[in-house]
């Protein structure tokens, strides 16, 4: 949907001033609607991993660097044992990815897709 700068007007208002529907615009909804319950639990899921400012801080971190647990401790302040807990929640949304090089495991975004869900995030709120 295209922005609508009428939209602006209407923040304190949150209902219709009458009960008509628009069958077509139901008819539209409906057909994009996720059906598949699996889908819709995961993208839930995927959004309360986000909803964590820690999280959210290490994703910003591991945006353009490698790091390992102690470099992103010491990054944001933080214990290791903190950072751990929270790269293993991380690590099973698949948002990040460890890679082991000798003695060390650095940490990675996982994909393209987490980068570009930051960067469109961080594009959205910075509006």
């Amino acid at each position: 949907m295209a922005y609508e700068p009428e939209f602006e007007k209407l923040d304190q208002e949150c209902c219709c001033d009458s009960t008509e529907l628009h069958p077509d615009a139901i008819s539209h909804a409906r057909a994009l609607l996720l059906t598949d319950e699996d889908t819709i639990f995961s993208l839930s899921e995927l959004f309360k991993v986000l909803s964590d400012p820690t999280r959210i801080r290490i994703l910003q971190v591991l945006h353009d660097t490698r790091l390992c647990v102690c470099d992103i401790a010491e990054t944001l302040g933080m214990t290791q044992s903190a950072i751990s807990h929270q790269l293993r929640i991380l690590r099973q949304a698949r948002l990040v990815r460890a890679q082991r090089e000798g003695r060390s495991i650095f940490y990675v975004l996982a994909d393209d897709h987490v980068t570009t869900m930051f960067d469109m995030g961080l594009a959205h709120v910075s509006e």
